[in-house]
């Protein structure tokens, strides 16, 4: 297991679309273990495969320690509640600066485990918030481009500034 280099906002490959998985091996279970360690590292809850340049659709949880890591393969949205909550959000691609983005408060999913079985997930609160705040950027589509065009701005220069002075 290794901590790989986590790649900064704004490389371009965070805005890249991941392939899916398509063989289920040791080298993806290679990958999550190094993508739990890495996220531990970071320090952070949600870690992508795309975060440490890799475009592929794998995601890696872990929202407290009683209920462990889970890894997720192809991870697709099957089911969305109308019901909408607000949830601070960040990345650890730009480690240091969150706000508030407004998710579906339910939802469920479809992924593949590290062995390729087809599984399905109801979750709701934060676990709903991490599974669409990862399969977004599994899509290619950054957290902060969920905010309005002002938040956007005053984030990036606020990470900016932060990036310059470390």
């Amino acid at each position: 297991m290794t901590i790989r280099p986590i790649i900064r906002y704004p490389d371009r490959r965070l805005a890249m679309p991941a392939r899916p998985v398509t063989a289920f091996d040791g080298s993806l279970r290679e990958l999550a273990a190094d993508l739990l360690d890495t996220m531990r590292a970071a320090p952070g809850i949600g870690i992508t495969a795309p975060h440490v340049g890799v475009p592929l659709r794998v995601v890696v949880l872990e929202l407290d320690a009683k209920d462990g890591a889970r890894t997720y393969v192809n991870p697709e949205i099957t089911w969305a509640s109308a019901e909408m909550i607000m949830h601070r959000e960040g990345s650890v691609s730009m480690p240091g600066v969150n706000d508030e983005v407004q998710r579906h408060a339910r939802m469920r999913i479809s992924y593949q485990d590290l062995d390729g079985n087809l599984q399905t997930e109801e979750s709701e609160a934060l676990r709903a918030v991490c599974h669409q705040h990862e399969i977004d950027q599994l899509d290619g589509l950054f957290w902060i481009q969920r905010l309005s065009r002002l938040k956007r701005d005053r984030l990036v220069k606020k990470f900016e500034k932060m990036s310059r002075g470390a």
